[in-house]
């Protein structure tokens, strides 16, 4: 028997894509995708523009009652998220019944591999590749806990370790804080981190973290923890924390205090406009920097700590 979807179409500011999805995950959507623009309309992309400021995103949901109450349910939990995301309102949501497979297998071809660096690649395990011989190959589908690598800020961060992992000597100690899928973590240990210490307060992502990093052959290397901040122990060589500016801020004082003298530092999930808030904040703790590397609306920091 042929499974019956419901799939919203709902449009959002791209400062909006985490926090969306985050909320459509705890009211049950079991598949997302992110586009530029509907499916159903064909613009040439011109490759001067600046990336757009809002996007489709389609979430689908097991039909378990009618189009309206869903669409009103989300609705309902999106609303709150207004002061944090300018420009949800007015929110555009518009519903259809899908078969399952109208998507379960097309959505795939929104995604693809993504080279990050020199060397890092990120892909989804459907797709086959042909590696050259120094490339690391991070193996992961897209899932409900946020972060494939085609995010700006998930994509900074990668970035942002792959290029310490360039040239010796490797970081051997990484945390990973607010870890989602786990995609930072994988990558620090596929590059050649011997210790990674994933970090996440919602069970589901750490449950995602574990299976992925299963997946990538990297768990041995991995403690994945639903632990808070403020319990673990130990000093790393990396600290890298991709969440919002106003967590990077609380979290402070934690996060510098798990960072070993000589340690980098990668703050992200950071948006242009909260920069300020963020570097004024950490000035108090005498770290060296802040570097900065930015795409889109997006910003990542990356501090030192002297040896």
């Amino acid at each position: 028997m042929k499974k019956t979807w419901l799939e919203l179409d709902i449009h959002v500011p791209s400062a909006g894509i985490d926090l969306v999805c985050s909320e459509l995950a705890e009211l049950g959507c079991e598949g997302v995708t992110v586009e530029e623009r509907k499916l159903d309309t064909f613009v040439v992309p011109d490759p001067d523009e600046s990336p757009p400021e809002n996007y489709w995103i389609k979430a689908y949901f097991p039909r378990t009652g009618s189009q309206t109450d869903l669409k009103e349910m989300v609705k309902a939990q999106l609303l709150w998220l207004e002061p944090l995301v300018p420009g949800l309102l007015p929110l555009t949501i518009e519903s259809r019944p899908v078969q399952n497979e109208d998507w379960a297998e097309g959505w795939k071809q929104h995604f693809s591999a993504v080279r990050i660096g020199k060397r890092l690649i990120v892909k989804p395990t459907w797709e086959i590749l042909t590696p050259a011989a120094d490339d690391v190959v991070v193996n992961l589908d897209p899932g409900m806990a946020f972060g494939t690598g085609t995010h700006g800020t998930t994509r900074l961060c990668l970035e942002a370790l792959a290029d310490l992992y360039e040239t010796p000597p490797h970081p051997a100690r990484v945390l990973d804080v607010g870890t989602g899928s786990g995609i930072l973590a994988i990558a620090a240990a596929a590059l050649g981190a011997k210790r990674v210490l994933a970090c996440d307060i919602e069970e589901e992502s750490c449950r995602t973290a574990t299976e992925n990093a299963k997946l990538n052959g990297v768990i041995d290397r991995i403690e994945i923890t639903g632990e808070s901040l403020d319990t673990l122990e130990g000093g790393f060589d990396v600290v890298v924390a991709n969440i919002l500016a106003e967590e990077n801020i609380r979290l402070g004082t934690e996060l510098t205090k798990r960072l070993a003298p000589g340690g980098t530092l990668i703050l992200s999930g950071i948006l242009e406009g909260k920069e300020a808030l963020v570097t004024s904040a950490f000035a108090a703790f005498h770290l060296t920097g802040p570097k900065i590397s930015r795409e889109s609306e997006w910003i990542c920091l990356q501090y030192r700590k002297e040896a």
